[in-house]
């Protein structure tokens, strides 16, 4: 028999079947793109710790861009999301030119410091000469996938917030598969092509991106989707509608932007261990992917399950459906996390690394495992809190709590200490206990619980 207390997290197997159906397109999509980065890790890998640990170093600054133009396309895709429920299409081309437009004065600025400042980039990370020779080599040329990925990302973020997500999974798996294909080509040499190296990496992500943003570009000219716009209409966007986007997205770009920063952070102090750690712990983020991709499903059933029904008004449907994403997501987070530990015994050990770093990857892996549940959880009500757009309380559980609790705790440990990397380690992954606690309060205060086109169209109105 159910307790009283756990009857709002479980539903019935029609909702679990249609959170599946909008999750797994997605899922099927980063697990794809993961398992090529497993790959192509595996091939840089063969390179040396250093070549690993060059690439580590940039794609921690690649995430800092990425997460926060993410950030601020949520915002949007909210809006478009809420939009679609309320038949609204001309809301939904200006949310969507918004969208675009920020993607690529992000892009914009991560290109060009990625240009100007690579060493610097590099150093912050680690003062290893040949890993730093690797990094710079390597983020020169791999830049230019930012002008790419903009209009990727604004796209498929767009048609997933309506519920389109077999588009972006065929197109994605198409690009990672190219990039795995030129990687093999270009890294070691093959079919007459000079081997290249780290350089040769990079060459295949500039090329895979091209071809994916092409690919979306293609596909929006030649289907009708609600939030298509033409390119002379691009900045034709309601200055109020643009208000109150920036209003939400602000919090929320910030907030992804501090949170990449904060594990750029996370990743230095762990870094001062030794340089094994560089690649040790890219190893186990890497493995760690293929099983983090239930997140990205769960972000996607949590836009359209929540935010398309605030969108109607049908706000005791979208309250009801996110206590259900909460119960299921804990669900699935055992299972995932009991797969992601057995991998642990397996993945490590085809890597051409040293032991410690061997030690490092496998000890992480496991680490993360046995925590995958409570990732899940916190990560869960960062999505309902963002499917209602209350962004402020995103920024307070997620960034500010790593700023102020979660970095001051490992830097303490990791300055003043000599305790060993799995120590520092442990030490970090822990505060997300308490961290689940004041997310799981912040849901319960439902303050989530919004409409916001009503709040638009008064505002336009």
């Amino acid at each position: 028999m159910v307790h009283k207390g756990l009857k709002k997290y479980i539903r019935d197997k029609e909702f679990y079947k249609l959170v599946i159906a909008v999750a797994l397109p997605l899922m099927l999509q980063q697990l794809a793109t993961s398992s090529v980065n497993l790959l192509d890790n595996l091939m840089i890998g063969q390179l040396g710790d250093a070549a690993l640990g060059a690439v580590a170093a940039v794609n921690r600054f690649y995430m800092i861009a990425i997460f926060a133009t993410n950030g601020v396309l949520a915002a949007s895709s909210i809006y478009i999301a809420q939009f679609f429920g309320a038949k609204d299409e001309e809301h939904m081309k200006q949310s969507f030119r918004f969208a675009l437009i920020v993607a690529y004065l992000f892009a914009i600025v991560a290109f060009f410091l990625a240009i100007l400042f690579p060493e610097q980039i590099i150093r912050f990370f680690t003062a290893d000469i040949n890993v730093i020779a690797l990094g710079v080599d390597y983020i020169r040329i791999a830049a230019w996938t930012f002008m790419f990925m903009a209009l990727s990302l604004a796209v498929s973020s767009s048609m997933r917030s309506i519920g389109e997500s077999h588009i972006p999974l065929r197109i994605s798996v198409t690009a990672v598969v190219i990039n795995g294909i030129l990687n093999y080509i270009f890294i070691f040499g093959h079919f007459g092509v000079p081997a290249m190296g780290v350089k040769g990496a990079a060459y295949a992500t500039v090329i895979a991106r091209f071809v994916e943003a092409a690919l979306f570009l293609y596909t929006v000219i030649k289907r009708h989707f609600p939030f298509a716009t033409r390119v002379k209409d691009l900045f034709k966007i309601s200055k109020r509608l643009v208000k109150t986007i920036i209003a939400k997205a602000t919090p929320l770009g910030i907030n992804e932007l501090l949170w990449s920063g904060g594990m750029a952070t996370l990743f230095k102090f762990y870094a001062t261990r030794g340089s094994e750690v560089l690649s040790g712990y890219s190893i186990a983020n890497t493995i760690g992917d293929l099983f983090f991709v239930l997140f990205g499903g769960m972000a996607v059933a949590s836009t359209i399950l929540i935010s398309q029904p605030l969108g109607g008004n049908n706000l005791d449907e979208a309250r009801d459906n996110a206590y259900g994403l909460l119960g299921f997501s804990f669900i699935l987070a055992v299972v995932f996390g009991v797969l992601m530990f057995v991998s642990s015994f397996i993945i490590p050990n085809l890597y051409n690394i040293s032991d410690e770093a061997r030690y490092i990857a496998t000890t992480a892996l496991r680490i993360m495992s046995v925590m995958f549940w409570v990732y899940m959880i916190n990560t869960e009500c960062y999505f309902i809190l963002r499917a209602g757009g209350d962004m402020k309380s995103t920024m307070v559980m997620d960034s500010l709590y790593m700023w102020l609790i979660n970095l001051p705790i490992v830097g303490l440990f990791a300055y003043y200490t000599s305790l060993p990397i799995i120590a520092l380690y442990l030490i970090g992954q822990s505060t997300d206990l308490l961290k689940m606690a004041f997310s799981f309060y912040l849901v319960k205060k439902e303050k989530w619980v919004v409409n916001l086109t009503n709040v638009v169209h008064d505002e336009i109105i």
